[in-house]
């Protein structure tokens, strides 16, 4: 361990402190850790916040998304995070999550499935359940607004394709792309999946309300039935 890792931060050289460094050099110049440090705010004996914060991150490979995942009892196993901490931390996190999910100001326009994984995988990578969702888009591919239908669990969540449809309707949309998250990860549609699937093709088709895509979403990826001719 280097000595500025065991040192208290407040001996350390000022442009070198996070918070220091961040008032002269900019957000940007601060790695993750040293950002992690500041929500930390001290270190235990001997360590450093920033020694702990690097201690964190290497236990979920340097992968903010994962540690977004951790829950509080887990982060207060680390030496040095106390429930305080740990809650400081998550709720950190959770705002960068809600950051990407803010107002849709400038309505991204739908060219290629990953456009439509951009603009809702930060809501869906991270959860230990089911959702399913829509995305809503005008005339001109543009998504005006992302519904949350129904919440599951592990391995399924229930959704009534009356409901897709009369959300759609109501909000005005002119097509819709469904997405739903597999906590395991694995991106192969199920039976289910594909049978839902056909079953909103058909039905928005009947009221001239065009089903675009229908995404599965994981922390590997995403599946895209139109991708895949399985729309």
């Amino acid at each position: 361990m280097s000595e500025y890792q065991t040192r208290a931060i407040t001996a350390w050289a000022e442009e070198d402190r996070p918070r220091e460094k961040m008032l002269l050099k900019g957000k940007q110049a601060l790695s993750d850790a040293e950002l992690l440090a500041i929500l930390i705010g001290s270190g235990t004996f001997g360590e450093s916040a920033v020694a702990v914060a690097q201690r964190i991150l290497a236990s979920v490979g340097y992968n903010l998304n994962d540690l977004g995942k951790r829950s509080l009892i887990d982060l207060q196993k680390f030496k040095g995070i106390g429930e305080a901490k740990a809650i400081t931390i998550a709720a950190a996190l959770e705002l960068g999550r809600r950051r990407q999910l803010s107002d849709l100001r400038e309505r991204p326009r739908i060219t290629h499935s990953r456009d439509a994984f951009n603009t809702i995988a930060p809501m869906l990578t991270d959860l230990h359940h089911e959702e399913f969702w829509l995305l809503l888009l005008n005339k001109a591919n543009e998504v005006f607004d992302r519904k949350q239908l129904s919440t599951g669990g592990m391995s399924g969540t229930v959704v009534d394709i009356k409901m897709v449809l009369k959300a759609a309707i109501e909000a005005g949309a002119a097509a819709f792309i469904a997405i739903h998250n597999h906590p395991s990860g694995n991106l192969q549609p199920s039976q289910s999946d594909v049978e839902l699937t056909r079953k909103l093709k058909q039905s928005g088709a009947i009221i001239d309300l065009p089903l675009l895509d229908h995404l599965i979403i994981s922390e590997r990826g995403y599946y895209s039935f139109a991708d895949e001719g399985n729309l």
